[in-house]
């Protein structure tokens, strides 16, 4: 007979407990995250069924995990998926994990273009997960979306969030190289909307532990924030259609920085937005 104390109930106590004493910040959820999707349950299922017994083998998976976790590693890397918007993405350390700010950005781009038959070009430029691109195009069916990244092994998560998520017959574009350098000349967009690299070098001791030390510095940190994004202004303005719009996430302390360059660069127009936390973290540029 299981013993009680190998139950759902007893083992979530226990990880929560060690994950405290390591200063996870998000200890229970943590815990019910790693374990629900090892049993392959949703989350609220655990307390329906709190006394279900684990095997031999689910709690040496569930104690590796819990390991895994107290030593910072992301969740969403140790189950290899994240959910976003409306859709659940696999990632893993080649690619950032999906932001809820990002969310934000995607809202913004559906709000401001609400018809549903329209046909755009669209570019999610440093796509990583593609997560931005394909939340796009699975809202708008008729878009055509490209991708663009730095990083191989990054457009190969790209491809399969496609592959699994879409599930159609569209075909899609993705490109490999920096920035919008492997787009051909002719190619040009309607809109190009983007969460590039933003968080400055100097402000890396400053970031958690489970960013600083699992997700991909190629796509967080900037050694020269205003030269890497002039790089992007200036290339985006030769990819962009006449009154096409550039969409970025961005660090809020250089949202104004940003406007001001964007404007002195050529672009008609130029608007900050704040994300739920009231910060300036979105730009809309305007050619």
């Amino acid at each position: 007979m299981a013993d009680s104390q190998d139950n759902v109930l007893n083992l979530l106590k226990k990880s929560e407990e060690f994950l405290k004493k390591k200063n996870i910040p998000s200890a229970r959820l943590d815990a019910e995250i790693l374990l629900a999707d090892l049993l392959k349950i949703q989350r609220v299922k655990l307390y329906i069924d709190f006394e279900r017994p684990l095997s031999a083998s689910e709690k040496d998976e569930y104690r590796e995990r819990i390991v895994q976790r107290s030593k910072f590693r992301p969740t969403a890397y140790i189950i290899g998926k994240k959910a976003f918007f409306d859709s659940e993405f696999h990632v893993n350390e080649s690619v950032l994990i999906p932001r809820p700010e990002t969310e934000e950005l995607v809202a913004w781009v559906l709000e401001e273009y609400p018809n549903k038959e329209n046909s755009l070009e669209i570019l999610d430029l440093c796509s990583g997960s593609g997560c931005i691109g394909i939340s796009l195009a699975k809202a708008r069916k008729e878009w055509k979306v490209s991708f663009t990244d730095a990083s191989e092994s990054a457009l190969e998560i790209n491809k399969k969030n496609i592959q699994e998520i879409l599930n159609t017959e569209r075909s899609f574009e993705l490109y490999h190289g920096d920035l919008l350098s492997p787009i051909p000349d002719e190619t040009k967009f309607d809109l190009i909307v983007s969460n590039p690299p933003y968080i400055p070098e100097a402000d890396k001791p400053t970031i958690m532990p489970d960013v600083a030390d699992y997700e991909p510095h190629l796509a967080l940190f900037v050694a020269d924030f205003q030269g890497f994004h002039t790089k992007i202004l200036t290339e985006a303005k030769t990819k962009l259609k006449q009154e096409g719009r550039l969409y970025l996430e961005t660090h809020p302390r250089y949202s104004n920085w940003l406007k001001e360059t964007a404007l002195s660069l050529g672009y008609s127009g130029a608007d900050l937005k704040k994300d739920l936390s009231g910060r300036d973290s979105f730009v809309r540029l305007i050619l």
